[in-house]
């Protein structure tokens, strides 16, 4: 979990699309990246790094993770309160998927860790925010996401005028919500476009 933030923190200072989301368009090359929805994290003329929300981990649900990464025991597990609980885990990229990134809403920080992405959504990734939500006093919304997506200097912005990527403002439903299959078709729809049409379109590209 733990990876220095300093780097995250320089890129986000004047970036263009921190907090806002890419949506992948139906013809996108990367399969890896069919029909995801990515929170931007960090955005500038260095690079790019987001987080995928709406693929959930095949893999391991979160009183699990906690127990792997022993901040509480099995009978502890099983007493946690259902919102604890049920902490969606995704797959939140093909970059580092063995360490978490925990997105969440800013009534709870964890000091020179959290890097507020917008006014009221930040990213953490120490253990110290993990243990925070497993006592019961973490952030009212959260997200932990096994890895992350990046792109190199300039490697994003000729996907966008490649058409590869629609993006646009992301709400905190798109970003927290729990319906994840829904988020693709309601990123779209955000955007004042109609998931059926765009589908058509790309067909007879």
């Amino acid at each position: 979990m733990c990876m220095d933030i300093s780097s995250l923190r320089n890129k986000a200072e004047a970036g263009f699309l921190d907090g806002q989301m890419l949506i992948a368009m139906p013809g996108m090359p990367d399969a890896r990246f069919a029909r995801t929805v990515i929170y931007m994290c960090a955005h500038s003329s260095e690079g790019a790094m987001g987080i995928v929300v709406n693929k959930p981990s095949r893999s391991i649900v979160f009183p699990d993770l906690l127990q792997q990464l022993d901040i509480i025991d099995k009978d502890a597990a099983i007493r946690l309160p259902h919102r604890v609980a049920g902490v969606p885990v995704l797959a939140g990229g093909p970059v580092e998927t063995t360490r978490g990134f925990v997105l969440h809403s800013m009534d709870t920080t964890i000091e020179d860790s959290t890097l507020p992405i917008s006014e009221n959504i930040g990213l953490t990734i120490t253990l110290d925010m993990l243990r925070a939500i497993a006592r019961g006093d973490g952030p009212e919304e959260a997200i932990l996401a096994l890895g992350y997506a990046s792109w190199g200097a300039g490697q994003l912005e000729r996907e966008i005028q490649e058409n590869t990527w629609l993006h646009g403002p992301i709400s905190r439903d798109l970003v927290f919500g729990v319906d994840h299959e829904a988020k693709y078709d309601t990123a779209l729809r955000q955007l004042g476009i109609d998931p059926a049409f765009l589908s058509q379109e790309a067909g007879h590209a």
